[in-house]
């Protein structure tokens, strides 16, 4: 099924099959059922995230402490972004995510419209690396980048060999350009491309437009979920990645949010009550994110297992 026929408003309305006024069946109920209980299960630990940096320390550390706190420490926020310079952490973090986000889209959409719609040799060999990149775990990564960030020839004092300096290492260069650009991305948006009609590069050719104006101009506004999820995902991990800035960083202003909140973890232990109210306000832009694009970022999963 095209694309365009999916997002058609009345195509899916008039597929839909219509259910009211008929009773619901014994599957559809333990359906819902289900998914209430899924859905109870993925929300209890946020619930309990925003309840717990609403007490206090006493307060959590008491066995006989219900769920909802006696005395709303609303002040927690207030002390825990005072504790640390967070403004500095969010708009690093920031930064990394749009880079990220902007670089994965625009590189990963191009790289998929090359191998779904152009015809060159070795496309399908090329699509196949991308597909084994998929299946390489993440950790695995790690050092072999690390080691290529740190011996970046001609960068941080380092010689053409990459020795005598530090390389990329606690710069802007080694939080953004490694993870830059997803396997996964390339493959969502090729999935797309190859959905669209044909008719539609025909009549752009006829017009006249170039390859580059064929995908900037005709397709790639109709893979509007595939733009959306993309963005969102890479988004999310780039935001919540914490081993990577970790590991590349050494000052506090290239830090991003998620190391900041480990200030909450002192010898004494963990500061539950500003580590909770840390960790929901570094959640907030994500849940907001998502509710602005839930629509699209459906659809585009859902699309895309359809091919």
């Amino acid at each position: 099924m095209a694309t365009t026929e999916l997002h058609r408003p009345g195509v899916a309305e008039k597929d839909r099959p219509r259910t009211k006024g008929k009773p619901l069946s014994v599957g559809r109920i333990a359906l819902y059922l289900t998914l209430s209980v899924v859905s109870l299960l993925m929300v209890a630990p946020f619930v309990w995230m925003v309840l717990t940096s609403l007490k206090t320390p006493v307060e959590i550390a008491s066995q006989d402490a219900g769920l909802l706190p006696e005395h709303w420490e609303f002040g927690n926020y207030v002390d825990a972004l005072k504790a640390a310079p967070f403004a500095t952490y969010a708009r690093n973090s920031f930064i990394i995510a749009f880079s990220h986000t902007l670089i994965n889209v625009v590189v990963a959409s191009m790289a998929g419209y090359s191998l779904a719609r152009i015809k060159f040799r070795g496309s399908e060999v090329i699509f196949y690396l991308f597909i084994a990149a998929l299946m390489i775990p993440t950790y695995t990564k790690v050092l072999p980048e690390f080691l290529i960030v740190r011996f970046m020839p001609l960068a941080g004092g380092n010689d053409i060999f990459g020795q005598g300096g530090s390389g990329w290492l606690d710069s802007w260069w080694a939080l953004i350009i490694p993870g830059a650009v997803t396997p996964f991305a390339v493959f969502l948006f090729r999935q797309f491309y190859l959905d669209l009609p044909v008719e539609l590069e025909e009549a752009a050719r006829l017009d006249g437009l170039g390859e580059f104006r064929i995908y900037a101009r005709i397709m790639t506004p109709q893979v509007k979920p595939a733009l959306t999820t993309v963005a969102l995902l890479t988004f999310e991990s780039s935001w919540n990645n914490f081993l990577w800035p970790l590991l590349v960083t050494r000052t506090d202003s290239l830090r991003v949010i998620q190391v900041g909140l480990s200030v909450f973890k002192t010898e004494n232990g963990p500061q539950w009550h500003f580590l909770m109210a840390g960790t929901t306000l570094a959640t907030l832009p994500m849940v907001i994110l998502f509710l602005i694009g839930q629509r699209y970022f459906v659809q585009g999963f859902a699309t895309a297992g359809l091919k």
